[in-house]
């Protein structure tokens, strides 16, 4: 067999058939699909993938973004559902797909999983717990009610409040209840009740109804708004038997507007009747104590210190008088005390007068100066003394007196000669006598053994 090569088809051609195929088939669009949800994954941006199975089969699907959103509850892997959509072939990897349009839960209703799946997700962050709950005043000043403007639950609460505490303002914040725009006006009456000047506390709530008709108090933005704030809130919605997601973040919750506006104020008979026992409670108290202290009264005034109360300060004039001479006497040893330091310290200041100081130490002066020149001339005197016995000594030393007595001194170049051994014979020698100097020339030299006389 001869096949040519324009036969060959690329696998783009080969998937854009088979989707034409599918798209021409009736029997793929709009189908109605059960079974169990796997790998479900929700993209950011809202696309929804996951795989659809029974026992036996599987098929991957997807449920675009613009569909999702209509979802009132969120897909799990394991759920069982019922789909409505069609199947085609995504011809980026060549495999066909449920394109889902529709999804609800299969054996139970959507907004019950909602509403399950919710009230998990916020009881995990704990908002739910006992400590988030604010106490509700006892004698609020302002109440907010957020309802309906017209309907039996405002008529009730207002009519409530009215009747059981008329000394509180009522501040409604009208709100859609029921419907798809109820949840945002909600938020929006709530945000306006928290920019209201002090609120004490605020009723939200409605009527009874089905669960759709009650649906907007299970939306997660009306449960975060009342979670966050500030001002306690009473939840009443719907009847007793009736629970949203409000009541559970709510800080207290009423069964019915009713109970809820009796739940924010008290009942002004039980203040009145209370009032009263506490007034006849008091005045019972008051005359007790006042019939027991008027007894103490009768013993105190018929005691025997008070017929005689001068008995009672007696002792206490002696102690005054007593204490008086002996602050007297006391007062006179200091002043005596004080006074002979007086005297010691004027003798103190005379003794160290400085004029009388500069008068003794001008004689003091005087003194040390006649005391010096006396010594002065003791010691110039006996540095006399000492200047003649040096010069005594001097002369008796000096070797020129022994010239007197015939002696002379021979020089030769200035040098005294000691020895014939130190005489040059071709140099003059100079003879020094007691009254001159003679220069005489050398003939011979006789040199003699020690103690040989000349």
């Amino acid at each position: 067999m001869h096949v040519t090569a324009t036969s060959y088809l690329t696998v783009k051609a080969l998937t854009k058939y088979i989707k034409r195929k599918f798209d021409a088939d009736p029997h793929l669009r709009n189908v109605y699909v059960k079974g169990e949800l796997s790998n479900v994954k929700i993209h950011t941006s809202g696309h929804i993938y996951f795989t659809i199975k029974d026992d036996q089969t599987r098929m991957p699907a997807v449920m675009f973004a613009a569909q999702a959103r209509s979802l009132k509850f969120r897909p799990e892997s394991g759920m069982n559902v019922l789909l409505q959509g069609d199947v085609n072939v995504y011809e980026g990897s060549g495999q066909y797909q449920l394109y889902a349009q529709v999804m609800q839960p299969d054996g139970i209703g959507e907004l019950f999983v909602a509403f399950e799946q919710l009230k998990e997700k916020l009881a995990k962050e704990g908002l739910f717990h006992p400590s988030r709950k604010k106490q509700i005043p006892k004698y609020p000043q302002k109440i907010g009610v957020i309802t309906a403007s017209t309907g039996a639950a405002i008529r009730d609460i207002v009519t409530t409040l009215s009747r059981r505490y008329p000394l509180a303002e009522v501040i409604i914040f009208p709100a859609l209840v029921q419907g798809a725009g109820a949840a945002p006006s909600i938020v929006k009456a709530l945000k306006r009740a928290h920019s209201y000047p002090n609120l004490d506390v605020c009723i939200v709530g409605r009527g009874g109804g089905s669960i759709e008709d009650l649906w907007a108090f299970n939306e997660e933005i009306v449960a975060r708004e009342i979670a966050n704030s500030t001002i306690p809130i009473i939840s009443a919605v719907g009847h007793e038997t009736d629970t949203t997601i409000a009541d559970f973040v709510s800080d207290l919750r009423a069964p019915t507007p009713t109970a809820a506006a009796e739940l924010a104020v008290p009942n002004q008979l039980d203040l009145l009747e209370r009032v009263s026992n506490r007034k006849s409670q008091m005045v019972s108290i008051v005359t007790a104590i006042l019939s027991q202290e008027r007894k103490r009264l009768n013993r105190v005034v018929s005691a025997y210190p008070l017929a005689y109360p001068e008995r009672l300060y007696r002792p206490f004039v002696e102690r005054l008088t007593r204490a008086n001479e002996q602050l007297e006497k006391n007062g006179r040893a200091i002043l005596q005390q004080k006074q002979q330091q007086l005297a010691q310290q004027t003798m103190r200041l005379t003794l160290q007068n400085p004029q009388r100081m500069v008068l003794q130490h001008q004689k003091n002066v005087i003194s040390y100066e006649q005391r010096l020149q006396l010594a002065a001339q003791k010691n110039v005197q006996a540095k006399g003394r000492s200047f003649s016995n040096m010069i005594q000594l001097l002369e008796a030393l000096n070797p020129l007196k022994i010239m007197d007595r015939g002696y002379s001194l021979t020089y030769q170049n200035d040098q005294v000669v000691k020895s014939i051994e130190e005489i040059n014979p071709t140099q003059p020698l100079h003879i020094k006598l007691q009254d001159g100097v003679v220069i005489a020339s050398i003939e011979s030299i006789n040199k003699q053994s020690k103690g040989e006389s000349s």
